[in-house]
């Protein structure tokens, strides 16, 4: 039976909590700097979270809620200059310490570190939003940890399609037998399970009532020893938190 080499992780809303009170937020401040009058509210923003891709999200969000209005001649353009200028805003709210990581996280990073585990980061993110949650949130070399970080526009299809992860696996010489992925969206789960990856989710605000049928698990987060998951689907014994004991126990119960 195949052994546990790696742990894939997600970004977005996996590692932090970074959607509505980080680039939610980015997105409405680069809007305001441009003189546009879009405002992306919580709810809203709940509902555009079905696009993967911040310019790509923008486009879905003129074309549905926005059709009368003027397209430039330079909309793509606009649109890449508006997702940089998300990206400066929501590195500054990062620098800030506003945007801290999600309960789990640093400790099951850093005991499978221990253990000599291969780390990797498959998001649709961008890499430069990877790096500034992974420095400010995490630790200023930690982007080191990872073997691989596959991100952004780095493939050509984003998630729900599996191209992020195929591409991540490719790049370690791993079979998906040999990886968990952590993730915390249905468009997150179909991307990794159409990759063949077994996959635990952590869910939060904006993916509660989402469906995750082909999940390992599914939690309101890793959980620590003081601040036990709740567990939502699956079964993980009389664990309280994910560890990496849990983890492999998991991980072989599934190839079983």
């Amino acid at each position: 039976m195949p052994k546990l080499q790696a742990l894939i992780f997600d970004v977005d809303g996996t590692l932090a909590d970074t959607e509505r009170d980080g680039h939610r937020v980015a997105f409405n401040q680069a809007f305001a700097e441009a003189g546009l009058d879009w405002d992306w509210s919580i709810e809203l923003y709940g509902q555009l979270l079905a696009v993967t891709g911040g310019k790509e999200r923008m486009h879905f969000y003129l074309d549905r809620d926005l059709p009368d209005w003027p397209r430039p001649d330079n909309l793509k353009q606009l649109i890449a200059d508006l997702h940089a200028a998300k990206t400066r805003h929501y590195t500054q709210l990062l620098s800030e310490g506003l945007i801290p990581l999600r309960a789990g996280v640093r400790r099951l990073l850093d005991e499978a570190r221990q253990a000599g585990l291969r780390l990797a980061i498959a998001t649709t993110t961008t890499p430069a939003n990877v790096t500034a949650l992974l420095e400010h949130a995490l630790d200023p070399n930690s982007a080191d940890w990872f073997e691989v970080i596959a991100a952004g526009d780095i493939v050509p299809a984003k998630k729900p399609a599996p191209d992020i992860y195929v591409y991540t696996l490719e790049k370690m010489g791993l079979d998906p037998s040999e990886c968990i992925a952590f993730e915390d969206s249905y468009n997150g789960l179909v991307s990794a399970r159409q990759a063949n990856l077994q996959t635990i989710i952590t869910i939060n605000d904006y993916t509660c009532e989402q469906a995750f049928t082909d999940a390992l698990v599914v939690l309101d987060s890793l959980g620590e020893p003081d601040a036990p998951f709740q567990l939502k689907q699956g079964q993980a014994g009389s664990a309280t938190y994910i560890d990496l004991e849990l983890v492999r126990h998991l991980h072989q119960q599934a190839l079983a």
